[in-house]
């Protein structure tokens, strides 16, 4: 992984516009195989290989593509092999968080263009060295942040800067469901359960401590332990909370200040079940409301203007209007407007296909990912201490609190490290 930029530079093919782009995916799991899928549907792709350290996860990657191009894919356990294929032009990381930044880094030295799922990282420090590389090694890489190609959020972003609803100083984001008594199955015993055939615990773990093998710490749990993710902050802040700062075009919050635990839900993972965090922008504060223990949807994310509250989903956005007291009426007018999940998706990926032809940067670049991801940690640290901080979104710094700045980093277990 310690190849030189002329190095990458000279493993990259020069596509045209009707070329096909060879790609392979790493951890083709829950997620990441719905993504592989999504990118099989596209014209000009060409699936080539895939790693993962689950064998069945191999297999199912290798028949979808198979059933998407009727040719076979080349099959890996250590995605380092993968990226040795000079024919890969770009690479998903579909891995647990824990696993984003390390395949990242390594695909750029590579010379592969990375498509990679959100959160774009683990902890700050992880973030901005995958930006470092991007720039360096001259990648595309995209952050699967698919809400921002998807047009009925461009179109309320842009109303939204132009004044639309009014000034805006408060934004409402989270994501609320009732997921109680918890998420852990009643066959799931805890550690010391024998490891599955054909998965690689010691590979899975990578970079995280090492731990007993847990069904419940695997696949799509991995999100409830801090070693590997951060909860419903980073699994859908990493959503709402990037279309939030998008909307205001801003770095970062000046002040965080958060509160919340595993209150309710004794199933052993770590991650809160009720969280609130403030971050406060200067002239506007948004709140994330994260909650496992009730199922509201109504703050999932809310515009609040002074004309005018935009309230946004996946499926539309509404705009009831507001009346001052005294106006004869609303300074705006009511709106509906329809979504397309489907939409945002495929043209979130074809946005970075068409980038990987032009080497324009893609909506979601790396930097932007990094930048919301760093985001939902501020508010996850925040809430692990109990306490309000200042950070400096230009420094990448907190500002005046060593405990809290240690946070912005961790260790890797060896001998794994952050190039």
């Amino acid at each position: 992984m310690a190849a030189g930029a002329g190095t990458a530079l000279s493993r990259t093919r020069i596509l045209g516009a009707n070329d096909r782009i060879n790609l392979g995916i790493i951890g083709p799991g829950d997620r990441g195989h719905s993504v592989w899928s999504q990118f099989l549907k596209q014209p000009d792709v060409n699936p080539v290989a895939a790693a993962d350290v689950y064998q069945p996860y191999l297999e199912r990657a290798a028949k979808t593509a198979a059933q998407a191009s009727g040719g076979k894919i080349a099959q890996f356990e250590d995605f380092r092999r993968l990226l040795e294929l000079k024919e890969v032009d770009a690479v998903i990381v579909g891995t647990p968080d824990h696993w984003h930044a390390i395949p990242t880094i390594a695909a750029c030295q590579a010379g592969k263009d990375v498509y990679c799922e959100k959160p774009l990282s683990l902890f700050v420090r992880e973030g901005r060295r995958m930006v470092v590389a991007a720039r360096q090694y001259n990648r595309v890489v995209q952050t699967g942040c698919q809400q921002r190609s998807g047009n009925h959020y461009q179109q309320a972003v842009k109303l939204i800067r132009e004044g639309g609803i009014g000034a805006v100083h408060k934004i409402t984001a989270g994501y609320t469901r009732n997921a109680m008594p918890g998420f852990k199955p009643e066959e799931i015993l805890g550690p010391g359960k024998e490891i599955p055939k054909g998965l690689n615990w010691d590979f899975w773990l990578g970079p995280a401590p090492a731990v007993p093998y847990d069904p419940f710490r695997c696949h799509y749990h991995f999100r409830w332990f801090w070693d590997y993710s951060g909860g419903q902050m980073t699994n859908w802040g990493a959503h709402n909370l990037d279309i939030a700062r998008w909307a205001l075009n801003a770095k970062g919050p000046r002040a965080v200040s958060a509160f919340g635990g595993r209150y309710a839900i004794k199933d052993g993972g770590e991650t809160p079940d009720v969280q609130e965090v403030l971050y406060d922008f200067g002239d506007c504060v948004v709140t994330w409301s994260g909650r496992e223990v009730n199922r509201t949807r109504d703050e999932y994310l809310v515009f609040h203007g002074t004309k005018g509250t935009l309230s946004i989903m996946r499926n539309g956005f509404t705009i009831a209007p507001e009346t001052w007291r005294k106006a004869d009426k609303p300074a705006v007018e009511p709106m509906q407007v329809k979504g397309d999940a489907n939409q945002s998706q495929t043209s979130h990926i074809r946005d970075f296909l068409d980038c990987i032809k032009s080497r324009k940067r893609p909506i979601a670049d790396v930097e932007e990912g990094h930048l919301t991801a760093t985001m939902c940690h501020l508010g996850n640290i925040a809430t692990r201490l109990g306490r309000s901080f200042k950070w400096d979104a230009d420094k990448e710094e907190i500002i005046g609190d060593k405990e809290a700045n240690q946070m912005l980093s961790r260790s890797y277990r060896k001998p794994w490290k952050l190039e």
